[in-house]
């Protein structure tokens, strides 16, 4: 009897986890979902752009309730969410496409309602453009930031601002670990050059005491070689004979000094401190010039040296002085333009310097001419004759007995200076006007130049500040060539030549939409061959009777600072 009413409990027992187990199933089937277990972007002519799911669930799955969900939506519905057997749908419109979430029946629908308004605020937050591409574009940004805010399947509290920090991912401490790592690299790299100072000293002295008088000579002369041809500082002239300078001025009679004094250098010492073989070229280049251009001065024509400025507006490199004197009209314009018209600021500032090569031939005067506008101001050097300049356009010296000083580096001495400042817009040399305007999603950006007849402007460059682009922009029509700067983000537009065949010329482009003060301020360099105060070198007076000593003019008009604020 025992056993059997054991048996019966047993079996009791078993019913009843049988019964519960069944219950449990049932109970599964219907609460297998979280509180969210989807959200997307939807289209209704299309299938998702994005979804990100919350629970472990079949793909099957998934795409049975989005497909489901354009045919229950319908038209004229003032709420925003269907219910189904198994989950509701909670959605929102945004513009052609919908914000979606799927949940189970039992979460708390004002719940869902309040994660799907912060889903809705952050969208705008990361897509440029509310259609498929701009989803499509920044589809994981989306996703990193439904994780911030849905965790699980349940609303986390954070607000955008919050979810838009956490996605940046920026962290006080790495920064302060990088600097401290920086600075590690700095102190290590100090010591590095503190150590090979040394060692460079300690072999210095070393070689000086065990080949005496010869070695050190040796060591000097080609440290001032080295900077002669690494820096932009002027070689010191010796003995009276040779100048020179970083620019070009007088290179080669340094060098061939310099070998007269070393003949018991060896070979090796000599072929690594030679001028390399561009230098030997461009000597070649001005001296066939040359020839052409003495016919040219003896018709009467101004000689003009084009010369080519580098991107960082540094001040070019000069030919080597062919001609006993060279005198060089230098001037440099800055302009501040107004973007809806006007001038700013327009000021010109402009040299004559004079270089000799012989001594023989610094007993000069120098006769000029200038355009005779009155807006330019002329002030001599203090050592000029100011009466004599006055009267006579002849630039001399107060003493007739002293001469102009002979082998200087670089542009040589400055005689005159002038300037020239105006608010007329007719006398500029380039003119920009820029034209942003925003259509839909898009900025379009019509940039147009345009010169006078009166001056031919060289390698101009306009550069266009724009907004932090991904892809460079799209370029559709352009009268020269364009290159985009994706470190600084700017756009350069490159024109070689503007002459009467190009004196005016069009840009237009495309970017996203942006405000339109993003394109500005707009800058630009160029160099001319025709000055402002066009002096030009009439005649050289010599004071000491003979002939008149060979002469050349150079003229460059350089861009210091033009800009379109």
């Amino acid at each position: 009897m025992e056993v059997m009413r054991k048996k019966a409990e047993m079996m009791e027992c078993k019913l009843k986890l049988e019964r519960e187990g069944q219950r449990i199933d049932n109970r599964s089937t219907r609460m297998d979902l979280p509180l969210t277990t989807i959200d997307c972007i939807i289209s209704l002519s299309s299938a998702a752009l994005v979804s990100r799911q919350f629970v472990d669930m079949s793909r099957i799955r998934i795409e049975g309730y989005l497909a489901a969900f354009p045919k229950l939506v319908g038209t004229g519905k003032q709420h925003t969410y269907v219910e189904t057997e198994n989950v509701r749908y909670v959605y929102q419109p945004i513009e052609s496409l919908y914000l979606l979430l799927v949940t189970n029946k039992q979460s708390n629908i004002l719940e869902d309602l309040e994660t799907l308004r912060l889903l809705s605020k952050l969208v705008p937050e990361y897509c440029y453009s509310l259609d498929e591409e701009g989803i499509g574009r920044t589809a994981f940004e989306l996703i990193f930031a439904f994780d911030e805010v849905i965790s699980l399947g349940h609303k986390e509290n954070v607000t955008v601002t919050q979810v838009k920090q956490y996605g940046e991912m920026e962290s006080h401490e790495e920064r302060l670990h990088k600097l401290v790592l920086q600075n590690k690299i700095n102190e290590t790299k100090d010591v590095m050059k503190r150590k090979a100072s040394e060692i460079d000293k300690s072999k210095i002295e070393k070689n000086r005491g065990e080949k005496g008088g010869f070695m050190s000579l040796q060591s000097m002369g080609s440290g001032r070689i080295d900077s002669g041809f690494g820096s932009d500082s002027g070689i010191s002239s010796t003995g009276g004979t040779g100048f020179g300078s970083g620019s070009g001025f007088g290179l080669n009679p340094d060098v061939d000094t310099f070998s007269t004094k070393s003949k018991g250098r060896p070979a090796a010492s000599a072929t690594a401190t030679a001028p390399p073989k561009g230098l030997g070229m461009q000597l070649g280049k001005t001296q066939k010039t040359n020839q052409f251009l003495e016919s040219l001065k003896a018709e009467g024509e101004v000689i003009v040296e084009d010369v080519r400025p580098s991107v960082g507006q540094a001040k070019p490199a000069a030919a080597p002085l062919t001609d006993p004197v060279t005198l060089t009209v230098d001037e440099k314009i800055n302009v501040t333009l107004k973007r809806d018209g006007g001038v700013s600021n327009f000021d010109v500032q402009g040299t004559l310097s004079l270089q000799i090569l012989n001594q023989e031939d610094a007993f000069i005067q120098v006769q000029i001419e200038t355009s005779g506008n009155p807006a330019i101001l002329f002030k001599t050097h203090p050592n000029m004759n100011k009466e004599l300049f006055s009267n006579e356009n002849i630039l001399g010296l107060k003493d007739p007995n002293r001469p102009f000083p002979t082998g200087q580096g670089g542009d040589g001495v400055s005689l005159l200076r002038w300037r020239m400042q105006s608010a007329d817009e007719s006398i500029l040399p380039l003119t920009i006007n820029c034209w942003p305007s925003v259509s839909g999603s898009e900025t379009y950006v019509n940039i147009e130049y345009e010169t006078p007849a009166q001056i031919d402007l060289q390698n101009v460059v306009i550069s266009v500040p724009l907004p932090a682009l991904k892809e460079a922009p799209n370029v559709q029509q352009i009268d020269g060539e364009w290159r985009y700067d994706f470190r600084n983000s700017v756009l350069e537009w490159s024109v070689v030549l503007i002459d009467n065949s190009n004196r005016s010329g069009a840009l237009e482009f495309v970017v996203p939409a942006a405000d339109p003060s993003a394109f500005f301020p707009i800058s630009a360099r160029f160099t001319a061959s025709r000055t402002f105060s066009d002096v030009k070198v009439v005649n050289i007076l010599p004071l000491k009777g003979g002939a008149t000593p060979k002469h050349s003019q150079r003229t460059l008009l350089a861009s210091e600072t033009y800009q379109v604020v």
